[in-house]
């Protein structure tokens, strides 16, 4: 690892979709966001699919859960060889950079030297860009959606927030599967608030009608207490928390001189996408990926959804990836 922790063994769960053709040039690899899964189909709405940029009947399409997370690679939940029990709170610390060295692993281990592209968004997107200046002969294409070269104040003050809730559960501390489960559930709904902003909230959260008398009671309550209460389910609070260091820790000149610097390392033709109403990484974020990347198109989807237009966003998003894939310009 980065920090110098070493982990003896390591387990990396990743899906696959599509056949790798005889030539091994239909490699698409995506890098997920912060709680989504190896199963792009689960988590990337009307992507996996034919026609689609992820087309399983043109690419091979080969997607990794990162370290760290909750879904089959190596994380807090994860036995440790050397005690023979979980590691939950021993589990060091990791950066986006850590991630990435597992990618290249398991890379090697299937026999990939080059893919066609590499797509991630949001910390998708710090991964494709840190393994596009790490390895810049990797892929052939490279394409960065919703992201940033450096997790900015503003980005990391909704992460502390977020830890400073789940520190407040009272089972936070205990060796237990389910420690901070409450405290992640309010965690969410405050990192829902930096995902989709003020217009997304307003068109989708109004009430119906007017009521007629004085309510305490409103819609987008419910909205906040679903949201928490749908992760709490699926994740841990361990991983959550670790992740979100990963994220506060994302900065591409870190040992590099600058950004400027690290960006020309990368030799790939590029595409960066962003989205207009996005708070968590705004348009200003892109602008160094624009002026720096040897090569890149860029793209800004009109979207009232904020952050989480990458995922809602899926047709706009489709045919501006399809037409770079096929080396069309919009």
């Amino acid at each position: 690892m980065e920090s110098g922790a070493v982990l003896p063994s390591l387990e990396i769960a990743y899906d696959t979709f599509g056949k790798l053709n005889d030539a091994k040039d239909n490699i698409i690899w995506v890098c997920h966001a912060l709680t989504a899964n190896s199963d792009v189909a689960d988590w990337w709405p009307h992507t996996v699919e034919e026609g689609k940029f992820l087309d399983p009947e043109r690419y091979f399409i080969i997607c990794a859960n990162f370290l760290g997370s909750h879904y089959g690679t190596t994380s807090p939940l994860s036995v440790n060889p050397e005690t023979g029990k979980k590691y939950y709170y021993d589990f060091p610390r990791i950066t986006v950079r850590d991630m990435v060295r597992c990618h290249q692993l398991l890379a090697k281990a299937l026999g990939i030297k080059r893919v066609k592209m590499l797509i991630g968004s949001s910390i998708g997107g710090f991964q494709c860009m840190e393994w596009a200046i790490m390895e810049p002969q990797f892929m052939e294409q490279l394409a960065l959606i919703a992201t940033t070269t450096y997790s900015e104040p503003w980005a990391a003050a909704f992460n502390e927030s977020q830890r400073m809730a789940i520190r407040l559960d009272p089972t936070w501390g205990e060796e237990r599967d389910d420690a901070g489960l409450n405290g992640m559930a309010v965690a969410r709904s405050i990192a829902l608030i930096s995902y989709r902003g003020g217009s997304a909230y307003n068109a989708t959260q109004q009430e119906i009608t007017a009521p007629e008398e004085a309510s305490f009671e409103r819609r987008v309550h419910s909205y906040q207490q679903y949201q928490g209460e749908k992760l709490r389910r699926r994740f841990n609070a361990l991983s959550y928390y670790r992740l979100s260091e990963a994220v506060d820790s994302h900065n591409i000149a870190r040992g590099r001189g600058s950004v400027a610097e690290a960006l020309k390392k990368i030799e790939a033709r590029t595409l960066v996408v962003a989205i207009s109403s996005d708070i968590l990484f705004p348009l200003e974020a892109h602008t160094p990926l624009r002026e720096h990347i040897a090569r890149v198109e860029y793209h800004v989807i009109e979207s009232e959804f904020g952050h989480d237009g990458f995922l809602v966003e899926h047709e706009k998003l489709n045919t501006i990836i399809n037409n770079f894939i096929n080396n069309r310009y919009i």
